[in-house]
């Protein structure tokens, strides 16, 4: 039995690049009414080393087991930062899952021909941004255009450190992992996020949505997170 003031689990929340934490609220909202003890991060996207360091802080924080959400970017961040000891499950939502010494930038290095390609803009300065009259097309084409243009203008500039930080650790090697496959992605196409789930041994979903998914669909993404968390 739960006592009053028990929560069903704890679930932390990485978003990736170029958004920030606000992108979860739909999930965080979801979770948040079923019970859960959920934490965003709010990661600084300048190096890889950074987000973990700022992600295990997120996690040192929570009052017991935790979930681990990652999404794009943020699979890169809880595949290294889940090897924290709190850490009992892995929940990638169309994101980057690495093996050892992998990145984003060593895992799009090759893309499918045909796939849509990323508008990303040349570095400035050290940082990415996406193009933002292509923005809602790669990133958030199943989003209200209003939305959709209020991300591409709130970008948070993405270090090429935190692209090409590698993983030193998998954590998916020791510990279950999920994974929610957009199936209308034009950011990471989806058969690489099918290769990626088969290669990490994740139990896979598929859900209709852009790369935007954890926005545009948040019941459903919140149910595979609930799963995770054996709820």
């Amino acid at each position: 039995m739960m006592s009053d003031n028990a929560t069903r689990g704890n679930v932390v929340l990485v978003h990736g690049g170029f958004v920030d934490g606000s992108g979860w609220l739909g999930v965080y909202e979801a979770l948040k009414a079923d019970g859960y003890n959920v934490a965003i991060v709010q990661n600084p996207t300048i190096s890889l080393e950074g987000d973990v360091a700022a992600t295990r802080q997120v996690i040192d924080a929570q009052p017991g087991p935790v979930t681990l959400v990652g999404h794009s970017y943020g699979g890169v961040v809880i595949t290294e930062a889940g090897n924290h000891e709190k850490v009992t499950s892995l929940v990638y939502i169309a994101a980057f899952a690495p093996d050892k010494g992998e990145s984003v930038s060593t895992l799009i290095a090759d893309p499918p021909s045909g796939a849509p390609v990323p508008p990303i803009l040349p570095p400035n300065e050290g940082f990415l941004f996406l193009d933002r009259d292509k923005f809602a097309d790669s990133f958030a084409g199943d989003l209200p255009a209003a939305a959709a243009a209020f991300m591409a203008d709130a970008q948070v500039p993405w270090g090429v450190d935190a692209l090409g930080g590698a993983v030193s650790q998998p954590a998916w090697r020791t510990k279950p992992a999920r994974y929610l496959v957009a199936s209308d992605d034009r950011m990471i196409p989806p058969p690489a996020q099918r290769a990626m789930a088969e290669r990490i041994g994740a139990q896979t979903v598929e859900v209709t949505g852009s790369h935007a998914v954890y926005v545009s669909q948040p019941a459903a993404v919140a149910d595979l997170i609930k799963q995770a968390a054996g709820g």
